[in-house]
């Protein structure tokens, strides 16, 4: 049977200027834009121990997970350094949500974007009972 094998890319509208939000993405998250507006991230790029994957997930119709969002959808970034990423976003005023917060796959905390969307950023560890509170 043909089956999905990874995630292939992420699109999402833009309430106001999608120019600029792109630029926040680039500007805050260090997103590398290309010539047509977008970023490619390519997977040898990312040098964490789970090496490498993308978790795929429906949310119940009442999940509060995308809170204080009204979007429908988060999308979650995978970040090589979550402490120096959320100093970065703190000195040029992102409001960090909630986070950061430890879990036995890593390092997690939230974000909005500039059209309300809440952003999930994580930096990956192996799958581990002892990652648990590091």
């Amino acid at each position: 049977m043909a089956r999905v094998t990874g995630i292939g890319g992420v699109f999402f509208k833009s309430t106001g200027d999608s120019t600029a939000l792109a630029n926040w993405y680039r500007d805050h998250l260090g997103l590398q834009l290309e010539d047509f507006g977008g970023a490619i991230l390519k997977w040898p790029d990312d040098k964490a121990d789970d090496q490498g994957l993308t978790v795929w997930s429906v949310a119940k119709r009442d999940s509060k997970w995308f809170s204080p969002s009204a979007s429908s959808f988060m999308i979650n970034y995978r970040v090589d350094d979550l402490g120096a990423l959320l100093e970065q976003l703190r000195a040029a005023g992102v409001t960090v949500v909630q986070g950061p917060e430890s879990h036995e796959n890593g390092k997690f905390a939230w974000i909005m974007d500039p059209d309300g969307n809440k952003v999930e950023l994580w930096e990956p560890m192996a799958w581990d009972e002892k990652n648990k509170g590091a």
